[in-house]
């Protein structure tokens, strides 16, 4: 139970790192809309974003919503399941951690605002304007897979 307490308070804290760089964006950024950093490389740019990735399932707020609660509960069915055996559980962990609060942080945007907060823009590729939840959801994401696929391996049956 302790270490379900500290998981959840993890992902509490990182959700608040997450929602105070969105109220940076929304008192100064949005007011100007642009800042370039690096030119023809980096700036940040104030998106409403009503959807997910580059815009799709636009205006499905209570799906993602209703998403985030599904993910939540079966993450921690999960971790209260999950038995400790190496450090690789500790990765598990952390990667879960990781997509629940980027989960959390951009329910939280939809639920008061009707919108996610993004900000980030990688403006030399074609590729969604972006915030620190979904940073938290891609990075725990990759983990996830790499774990499962390469490192975490079923214990084999024992029969006799």
């Amino acid at each position: 139970m302790i270490k379900l307490i500290i998981v959840l308070l993890s992902v509490a804290i990182l959700t608040a790192l997450d929602q105070y760089s969105k109220y940076i964006a929304l008192t100064h950024l949005k007011p100007m809309g642009n800042i370039t950093v690096i030119k023809g490389w980096f700036d940040f740019t104030f998106v409403e974003n009503r959807g997910a990735a580059f815009g799709i399932l636009e205006g499905q707020r209570w799906l993602f919503v209703l998403l985030t609660i599904a993910v939540t509960i079966g993450v921690i069915i999960y971790l209260r399941k999950m038995k400790e055996k190496d450090c690789a559980h500790n990765f598990l962990k952390f990667s879960l951690i990781l997509i629940m609060a980027g989960a959390w942080g951009n329910a939280i945007d939809r639920l008061l605002r009707g919108y996610v907060v993004d900000y980030f823009e990688f403006t030399f590729i074609n590729y969604p304007v972006f915030n620190v939840a979904d940073i938290y959801v891609v990075t725990g994401t990759i983990l996830l897979a790499v774990l499962l696929l390469l490192v975490i391996k079923d214990e084999p049956n024992l029969k006799g």
